[in-house]
């Protein structure tokens, strides 16, 4: 991977984290969070597919379990978002272009 591409990856990936912790504190809404995570097209583009498939999962059962004003059985909001602290660990651990 180039450095221009190495940088772009982990600022994007930054950029993910950063929101994450966003979220969590209240900084940022389930709708802007989800936007965040999808306008990364260009991280999602170097990523294997199965990525796309498993964040856009996550990120629709997020903001369906968001329409409740308390934990959903099926939709913990915190459960979800331990799922995405884990997707961004693993694509950390990608070696892109190889």
């Amino acid at each position: 991977m180039t450095e221009p591409v190495c940088q772009k990856f982990s600022q994007s990936l930054g950029e993910l984290q950063a929101s994450l912790t966003d979220l969590r504190a209240g900084r940022l809404a389930v709708a802007q969070f989800a936007q965040t995570w999808r306008a990364q097209t260009s991280l999602r583009a170097v990523l294997p597919p199965a990525y796309g498939t498993v964040m856009e999962n996550v990120l629709q059962r997020l903001e369906s379990g968001s329409l409740f004003a308390e934990e959903s059985c099926s939709f913990s909001q915190e459960g979800l978002l331990e799922n995405l602290e884990v997707w961004l660990r693993k694509a950390a651990q990608i070696k892109i272009g190889q």
